[in-house]
């Protein structure tokens, strides 16, 4: 696994989404609080984009049809989706969000 810097942790709404892409993947990235969280960007229902999505709690909220995912795991809580999102390691280092991404 290597880490790759992003951005920087003042960069991310408190409460909302940014799209990363990194080595041709689409990463949405959310801060809820001090935490920040990585999965795919992409609905596994319709393949609407997650980071455009509204976050509530630990979960985002398909702009397309309102399916939920988990932001911790990736599971799908809600229909209309019923298949989980990649998830993926951050961290962060003197205010700078990185990514860990398979090598």
């Amino acid at each position: 696994m290597k880490f790759i810097p992003v951005c920087r942790l003042e960069d991310l709404p408190s409460q909302g989404g940014k799209l990363v892409e990194i080595e041709g993947l689409e990463i949405a990235l959310f801060r809820v609080g001090e935490a920040v969280f990585a999965l795919d960007n992409t609905c596994t229902h319709a393949g609407g984009p997650l980071a455009e999505g509204e976050v509530e709690g630990e979960e985002v909220i398909c702009p397309w049809h309102e399916a939920r995912f988990h932001l911790r795991t990736g599971e799908a809580t809600t229909p209309p989706a019923f298949e989980g999102v990649q998830t993926y390691p951050v961290r962060v280092n003197n205010g700078q969000v990185e990514l860990g991404i398979p090598e």
